[in-house]
């Protein structure tokens, strides 16, 4: 779904596929808050989530891509919940556009087509989560109709041995 962005060509919303792992790891590394084993130079492990989510109703990694690049991406998993009688939620993760590019209406158009792939799906809610230190992100998610209502935490797991 092409349109055109001020001061650029057309800003395409699509699935990502294998050939984009490259630039799927160079966008997810760049946003990185702190140090990350994430990156451009091995897109194998990039290939291989892309064909797993492939299998998973629902579950979708949108790229936007501008004049031919990738200069954006976001995941969408879905997943049923026991509220809402067993209802479908969705989560977005790994929002990220290329720096140079930001409040170029990318993110919003990238949010947007998770937001209706998600309705798409029958989900009654779609969340996501947000670094604390992310505040300009916060705001970015607040006037796309986000509402930060919740606390969220996550734990770090050290591989098995």
């Amino acid at each position: 779904m092409p349109s055109p962005e001020p001061g650029h060509g057309a800003i395409r919303i699509r699935g990502a596929i294998a050939a984009d792992a490259g630039a799927l790891g160079a966008l997810i590394a760049a946003g990185a808050l702190g140090p990350t084993d994430d990156g451009p130079d091995d897109p194998s492990p990039y290939v291989d989530a892309l064909a797993e989510l492939a299998d998973r109703p629902g579950c979708e990694v949108l790229v936007a891509e501008l004049d031919g690049e990738v200069v954006g991406v976001c995941q969408l998993l879905v997943f049923r919940h026991l509220q809402h009688r067993g209802g479908r939620c969705a989560e977005i993760e790994s929002v990220h556009v290329r720096a140079d590019l930001r409040s170029e209406g990318i993110g919003g158009r990238l949010l947007d087509a998770a937001v209706e792939a998600a309705r798409s799906a029958g989900c009654y809610r779609v969340q996501l989560t947000s670094n604390t230190a992310r505040a300009d992100a916060h705001r970015f998610y607040e006037r796309h109709g986000f509402a930060p209502s919740h606390v969220g935490f996550k734990k770090l797991l050290a591989p098995s041995e």
